[in-house]
């Protein structure tokens, strides 16, 4: 009976340091998209972050929008997005603060192989986008208010078309659904060419239309302002911002690649 009480006495003894240890440890909430989530990105990412400050970071995979909702609702400690703009509005409204850059791609249009639309002759995205709905061709849009939604919405606007009609489906959903939806309806979208790099294997769609500098994708990563919301880990947003624009976390973006491909770029 001694023994037994014994090893029942070292048994709760560990159990309380291990949870007293779990309890200890500092955490970050960080709001992004689900390009950087589907990409595989962030899996080569956070480990090393997490060993560097004894962390656990808690991901929320998003669009942009809502990303930046949960950003100035101060339900998270840091952002990182691809959309310009609402990034710029963010700080100047004093939601967030020390902005910085990340790393870049740029956004690419996949179709059926047989290109109903014809975009491959396209000259420029703007008329890649004006032919599409000239064919009325089934395109699956994002939907979500994130990124990608919000540079196809710029396209559209270029194109001086106002997408509507069975042809254009809004999904309401992340990067990696909408391709396989596309991919499963043979139609066109829009997506950041990470993404489709990372499920390159899994479709039949191919890239009918890159390069304008229109498609170019720029990340951010923004902390939450302390100032605004005293609770946020403001320190270990920092740190977070520190590692990802620093050596370390630049030469793993440089270094992450699917099917030999880089899906991301850093900064010169």
């Amino acid at each position: 009976m001694k023994s037994i009480f014994r090893l029942s006495i070292v048994t709760l003894t560990l159990l309380a340091f291990f949870c007293t240890g779990a309890l200890a440890m500092e955490r970050l909430k960080l709001s992004t998209t689900t390009s950087t989530d589907n990409s595989g990105l962030l899996d080569a990412l956070l480990p090393t972050f997490e060993k560097k400050y004894d962390c656990k970071v808690d991901v929320i995979a998003v669009g942009t929008g809502k990303a930046i909702k949960l950003a100035v609702a101060g339900d998270v400690d840091v952002t990182m997005v691809h959309a310009r703009s609402k990034e710029d509005k963010f700080v100047a409204d004093g939601n967030g603060v020390n902005r910085r850059d990340v790393m870049y791609n740029d956004f690419v249009v996949i179709g059926p192989q047989n290109d109903p639309a014809g975009i491959k002759s396209a000259k420029t995205a703007a008329e890649a986008f004006e032919k599409l709905a000239a064919a009325k061709a089934k395109f699956i849009s994002r939907g979500d208010d994130s990124g990608t939604h919000t540079k196809e919405k710029n396209l559209w606007k270029a194109a001086g078309v106002a997408p509507a009609g069975d042809w254009y489906i809004e999904a309401g959903q992340g990067m990696g659904k909408v391709i396989t939806m596309a991919n499963e309806l043979q139609g066109y979208t829009i997506t950041d060419r990470g993404t489709f790099i990372a499920y390159q294997d899994k479709i039949e769609l191919p890239v009918l239309f890159a390069g304008d500098a229109a498609l170019f994708n720029p990340y951010g990563v923004i902390a939450v302002n302390p100032k605004l919301h005293p609770h946020v880990n403001y320190d270990l947003a920092m740190s977070f911002i520190a590692f990802l624009t620093g050596p370390e976390g630049q030469k793993a973006i440089a270094d992450f690649r699917k099917n030999g491909q880089p899906l991301f770029f850093i900064y010169d």
